[in-house]
């Protein structure tokens, strides 16, 4: 297993307000929010163990269980019980939750799969992705708000986790690219980050890296409106202080990259049909094996990221069999 370059992670979470659906000049309304620089959701740091934990992953396709052709319901199920026995400090979830926004009823199945992190009084941490959006655009956005009511207003947002994390939820649905509504705010929260942030998590659907395809699968590319996320964090001047972490979905497999010092994920392994993907040499994930139905676990210890990829060995077991896939770790810059 390879491991990438030590580097650090402070959690941005993105404090968004309603925006329209993304417009033929790629813009989104202003915020309402009398201050873009601040967390929508703060967590004390009193409320967090010494070595905080956080699961990434995404594309679930939450739905009836009897369609086991878009999604794999059996794997879907394993992966939600798993992660609330790890019981870790947040859940980002990178989109395609649902099957259909649309319908309500996908809600439901979600909400009732996910029982057990409630019960477990897990922190979960949406974006929204374009299955969320498979329907009119008010009533998709209406269904995620009733599931997810701390949201409402919001399409992108913040969280401070602590001291050390902040994360930012995105909206790749909306533009991204310079000068959006959302790249100002993206860049308003960075400017406001306290000083004792250490790692910054951005999460949502579309990835701004993955592995390039070329026989015909250009949907699932690097689009720019999320390369424009990749160049504004390089050009960030708070990257010289914080480590950035990108994790995103959309591609129903695992890829990991680092690129001008920010780290890569791709975790779209949550239950929707798995995607056969061919790997570049950029790809720090080189494993042949396939399907790859997992999620992603970082702890922060100190100035110190550790991660590891934990993905179902057999699907078609009776019972769930879980390994180790993949090993890295990260330090903050300073």
């Amino acid at each position: 297993m390879t491991n990438a370059k030590a580097s650090t992670i402070t959690l941005l979470c993105l404090t968004g307000t309603v925006v329209l659906a993304w417009s033929a000049a790629n813009q989104a309304p202003a915020p309402a929010s009398g201050d873009a620089g601040q967390p929508l959701i703060r967590v004390a740091a009193a409320e967090l163990p010494a070595a905080p934990v956080i699961i990434a992953y995404g594309d679930m396709r939450f739905t009836d269980p009897s369609n086991t052709t878009s999604t794999d319901p059996k794997a879907r199920r394993w992966l939600v019980n798993h992660i609330a026995v790890e019981k870790p400090d947040l859940v980002l979830l990178s989109g395609d939750v649902p099957l259909d926004g649309g319908q309500v009823t996908d809600y439901a199945v979600y909400h009732e799969e996910t029982t057990v992190w409630r019960i477990a009084h897990l922190r979960i941490s949406p974006a929204l992705g374009n299955h969320e959006f498979h329907g009119g655009a008010q009533l998709c956005l209406e269904n995620w708000w009733e599931e997810f009511p701390k949201l409402r207003g919001h399409r992108w947002y913040s969280i401070a986790l602590g001291a050390k994390l902040y994360v930012l939820n995105l909206d790749s649905n909306a533009s991204l690219l310079d000068g959006s509504t959302q790249s100002k705010w993206i860049k308003a929260q960075l400017d406001s980050l306290p000083p004792s942030v250490k790692f910054v998590f951005l999460n949502l659907h579309h990835p701004p890296v993955a592995d390039f395809q070329v026989d015909g699968d250009a949907d699932h590319n690097p689009r720019a409106n999320e390369i424009a996320l990749a160049d504004l964090l390089k050009a960030a001047p708070q990257r010289k202080r914080v480590r950035f972490i990108v994790t995103a979905g959309h591609i129903h497999n695992y890829e990991r990259f680092v690129q001008d010092g920010t780290l890569f994920f791709v975790s779209g392994g949550g239950g929707a049909k798995p995607r056969p993907i061919k790997r570049a040499a950029q790809d720090l994930y080189q494993d042949t094996s396939f399907p790859n139905y997992h999620y992603v676990k970082f702890v922060v210890r100190e100035n110190r990221l550790e991660g590891e990829m934990f993905r179902i060995v057999d699907t078609s077991a009776p019972v769930p069999e879980w390994e180790v896939k993949d090993r890295f770790s990260a330090m903050a810059p300073n």
